[in-house]
């Protein structure tokens, strides 16, 4: 008996170690290019809007893997918002990967590198992050009990302008997300006509499907989104918008008690509905 007993206690603390988050460098070598000192437009805006959950300063990005007591072999690669300046790594972050989780989704935080905001492309950095990001999920997809053609990216403000460029703009194709899910994303309308997308930023024939979901009274995000869609729907490509009527920016996981608290329903629904709920085959 007190071997059972004892076998039952090693057994349970193997599991509870399994399940903790597992972290993992992007670059081990050293992430490529250079990181530009902080202007101060950038210092100020760290000391003015950064809070204690925020990340700023990142040159050494990772991956952090949430793993689900029983995976259903989909995951979601998590980049905060943050104006490319800092991550809100909590409420757009680690409880976006929680909550993941809890539906059997292997969430996994991406911490990019930031400030990349005074750069000329400060999407850059990240976007190179998110698709070495892809690829090493992938690579370990067997041991981590996921599909590879099941990868998928949702990115929260700054975080949704990253998709939408590793989405459109094309990095290598074997580091592109299977799907992607946009929340409250914006950043890629022409500055002189914001009716249009900016120019040379288009949506390609074969873009990977888009969960889309905004607020009606979050500045220009609300434009961003239907144009981003109905270029979707232009190509007959899988995408789905909603846009509700209040919620504002930045809301992430916290219940405000806005019609925007309902996304990750809505997401939830939509994931079941394309099919990357069910247990991998």
């Amino acid at each position: 008996m007190r071997l059972f007993a004892l076998l039952s206690i090693l057994t349970s603390i193997a599991i509870t170690q399994a399940a903790e988050p597992l972290e993992l460098r992007l670059w081990p070598e050293g992430a490529p290019g250079k990181m530009l000192p902080h202007s101060k437009a950038t210092e100020d805006f760290i000391r003015t809007r950064a809070g204690k959950s925020t990340l700023t300063d990142i040159s050494d990005p990772t991956i952090t893997v949430f793993r689900p007591e029983k995976p259903n072999g989909t995951s979601v690669i998590v980049a905060p918002g943050g104006a490319y300046i800092f991550l809100s790594a909590v409420h757009e972050g680690t409880q976006v990967c929680e909550w993941l989780s809890s539906i059997g989704v292997t969430g996994i935080l991406l911490k990019y590198r930031t400030p990349t905001r005074d750069e000329a492309a400060p999407h850059e950095k990240p976007v190179a992050d998110a698709a070495k990001a892809i690829a090493l999920v992938r690579e370990h997809a067997k041991e981590w009990q996921l599909d590879p053609n099941r990868v998928g990216l949702l990115g929260f403000s700054a975080g949704g302008n990253l998709l939408a460029h590793i989405a459109c703009d094309r990095p290598a194709a074997s580091a592109l997300p299977n799907f992607g899910v946009m929340i409250y994303g914006g950043g890629f309308l022409d500055a002189k006509d914001t009716t249009k997308l900016k120019e040379g930023f288009t949506v390609p024939a074969d873009a990977p499907p888009m969960f889309i979901a905004c607020a009606h009274d979050d500045g220009q995000n609300p434009i961003a989104s239907t144009l981003l869609y109905l270029d979707y729907k232009k190509h007959s490509l899988p995408a789905e918008l909603h846009l509700f009527t209040k919620g504002g920016h930045g809301f992430g996981m916290r219940d405000n008690k806005q019609p925007i608290n309902a996304w990750p329903q809505r997401c939830a629904e939509w994931l079941a509905a394309m099919g990357w709920m069910g247990k991998a085959q």
